[in-house]
């Protein structure tokens, strides 16, 4: 019978296993991260906002129904099972992009999206958590992040690359059935459940259970609660970035190549930058990371507003990523921290659900105020939401 072991080192095989499917999860939301918006104008004539944004509110919705389900069910059916069930749902994605004739059909694949990364990301972060005990535990969050992150990166800089030279469709999603079949291939053959390192963990844990992890998460425990409502903010503002974005760069007359490194800066720096501040969430006060993190953010989105050229909107990615890369690995590492190791899935879970309902409640926002007031105004907004977010994290996290 195998032993187990909780440790980076001790699992570094099925660690870097992870890490690898983590890249693929995270390659498919790259494949929508430069081009969806063009598609919605330039193929199926969309000019409003709201209706164009409406594939990131079904993609935020939908995964945050299943991330909160998939914290829930982690510890019955297994994180493996989780894992290959998500790659299922995502091998018919790029097949619904290449041959969508209506826009309908690219919201339904949205919704098959959402619910592949609510089910493998989630699971894939919890299994490296789970495989490194407390030691490294922000390391390990940032190495996940990290790989699905710069993934999403290169895969959008790719994307916007292939659709100048060979047009928006077919060719940028045949990417995407690499990625499915690859993941779900090396689930099904490699990949092993991480349930027995949670119950190993447990037996050394003195943290005490949450009474209802769902509400203690959400809103009654005042850490957890004040990491709860960032993490919303946080997706609130990166549903706005992608959505808006590419628009606002195609209103400055940069071409389709550039667009594609433009969107691809901000998740590739945000990605590139977590292997140091995951770590950096184990050694100092997560307090004041996702502070300064969160406000970071705050004032790279206002400085959208002015930006006109390539130099500037590169600058603004650059901020943007390492703002984020401050919060994402530590908001997952404090979660954590204050939760017993049987009720961290749901934790996670819940965690999870409210911060990618950011993206639809982002992607609703801006596109209503958008339409109504102007891009700016929209822009304005999120960028006050996310600092009121900073401050709220000051005054109610111990």
């Amino acid at each position: 019978m195998e032993t187990i072991q909780l440790g980076l080192k001790e699992n570094w095989r099925q660690f870097a296993l992870l890490v690898i499917i983590n890249a693929f999860v995270g390659g498919m939301i790259g494949l929508e991260r430069s081009i969806l918006p063009q598609l919605a104008e330039q193929e199926f004539g969309i000019a409003s906002k709201t209706a164009l944004l409406s594939f990131i509110v079904t993609f935020g919705i939908t995964k945050a129904i299943v991330n909160y389900f998939t914290g829930k069910l982690a510890n019955s059916l297994g994180r493996k099972r989780l894992l290959v069930i998500g790659w299922l749902f995502a091998l018919p994605v790029p097949f619904i992009l290449i041959y969508a004739p209506s826009w309908s059909w690219i919201v339904l694949g949205n919704i098959l999206l959402g619910i592949n990364q609510g089910l493998s990301w989630s699971a894939a972060v919890m299994m490296k958590i789970d495989l490194v005990g407390d030691k490294n535990r922000g390391l390990a969050v940032g190495i996940n992040e990290f790989a699905g992150y710069l993934s999403v990166g290169l895969v959008a800089f790719l994307t916007g690359y292939i659709s100048e030279r060979y047009g928006v469709r077919p060719y940028p999603f045949y990417l995407g059935i690499g990625f499915a079949t690859m993941g779900l291939v090396l689930t099904l053959l490699f990949v092993k459940d991480t349930r027995q390192h949670v119950s190993k963990e447990n037996q050394k844990s003195s943290i005490p259970t949450l009474k209802s992890p769902f509400w203690d998460t959400t809103f009654r425990h005042k850490s957890l609660g004040a990491i709860t409502q960032a993490g919303l903010i946080n997706n609130l503002n990166d549903g706005m970035i992608w959505g808006i974005l590419p628009l606002l760069l195609l209103t400055k007359h940069f071409t389709p190549a550039q667009i594609g490194i433009l969107t691809a800066v901000y998740p590739s720096v945000w990605g590139l930058s977590q292997l140091v501040t995951g770590k950096l969430s184990d050694i100092y006060a997560k307090k004041m990371l996702l502070f300064w993190g969160m406000l970071l953010q705050a004032v790279g989105i206002v400085a959208l507003i002015w930006a006109s050229n390539f130099l500037q909107f590169t600058l603004i990615g650059i901020f943007l990523g390492m703002g984020t890369a401050l919060v994402y690995p530590t908001f997952l590492n404090a979660i954590s921290e204050y939760t017993n190791p049987l009720q961290r899935a749901e934790s996670l879970g819940t965690f999870r659900f409210w911060r990618d309902l950011g993206y639809a409640i982002g992607a609703l926002f801006t596109g209503i105020v958008a339409d109504a007031l102007g891009v700016d105004a929209s822009i304005l907004g999120v960028g006050g939401l996310t600092a009121l977010s900073a401050f709220v994290i000051l005054f109610r996290m111990k």
